[in-house]
């Protein structure tokens, strides 16, 4: 009996604190959001942040993009030649990458490496008490720390995606007419006619959201660390993990939704 009630209680308070971390989250957001929508904005720091988030985050996305192109082209034709649907490569991989990896590998190879970065930064900022500095200066963090980063990563992701995908959909053409004998006029004209808009608008909507959670995962453990370099360290930990589920998770809803019949 008593080791039932310990184990319902050790459940309850394991549900009471992730209850809680929700609804710390849900008002980090909502407060940074509200300063999103108000006066004054500093553009600089919104492109600074841009030029740190896309610019140097390219090399790490295109190699991603093309090496995994490339590799699933090879996979389809292997699994399609089962059935002597060979011609079906370009269309699987043009509507695999936009639709689902391109956007998906963008958002995880950018969120380890923007939001732990992130985290690092502004957990030191905590720790060291700048942030507090901030405020003694009458100069809101959440307006000059959170928000330029929150604008930033959603401008500058479906830009990265949109990059992800051309060369993703580039590293399949690549191994399709160099390795697997496909002619390239007949495999680029079947790539375009099976891409369809509603790819182009999904891959777009989830690269918007995948940024804003990237910035916001960032910001948040980052802002609200503590406990010196420990604690430092633990933020940028929870902050990429943090992303990466939510990511996958925000994937698969909006996923359903538009494609679920």
């Amino acid at each position: 009996m008593n080791a039932l009630v310990e184990f319902f209680a050790t459940f309850g308070r394991f549900f009471i604190a992730g209850l809680a971390a929700v609804g710390d989250v849900a008002r980090f957001t909502a407060i940074a959001l509200s300063h999103c929508v108000r006066p004054p904005l500093y553009f600089r720091l919104i492109g600074r942040q841009m030029l740190h988030i896309g610019y140097f985050s390219l090399p790490v996305v295109g190699m991603t993009a093309i090496f995994t192109g490339a590799a699933l082209a090879q996979q389809i034709y292997v699994g399609s030649a089962r059935f002597n649907a060979e011609g079906t490569v370009a269309a699987v991989v043009v509507i695999a990458i936009v639709r689902e990896l391109g956007p998906v590998l963008a958002g995880l190879m950018v969120a380890g490496r923007v939001s732990s970065a992130m985290a690092a930064e502004m957990g030191t900022m905590r720790v060291t008490e700048q942030i507090d500095a901030l405020v003694t200066l009458s100069t809101d963090p959440y307006k000059y720390l959170i928000v330029p980063r929150l604008y930033a990563s959603v401008l500058t992701l479906p830009l990265l995606v949109i990059v992800a995908n051309l060369i993703g959909v580039f590293g399949g053409f690549l191994i399709a007419t160099q390795k697997l004998g496909f002619s390239p006029t007949t495999y680029l004209q079947v790539t375009v006619d099976f891409l369809e808009s509603v790819d182009v608008v999904s891959s777009l909507v989830k690269a918007a959201v995948f940024g804003f959670i990237i910035a916001l995962m960032g910001s948040y453990h980052g802002y609200n660390s503590s406990g010196g370099a420990q604690g430092v360290g633990k933020a940028t930990t929870n902050a990429v993990v943090s992303a990466f589920i939510m990511i996958l998770l925000a994937n698969l809803i909006i996923t359903v939704n538009l494609f679920g019949t």
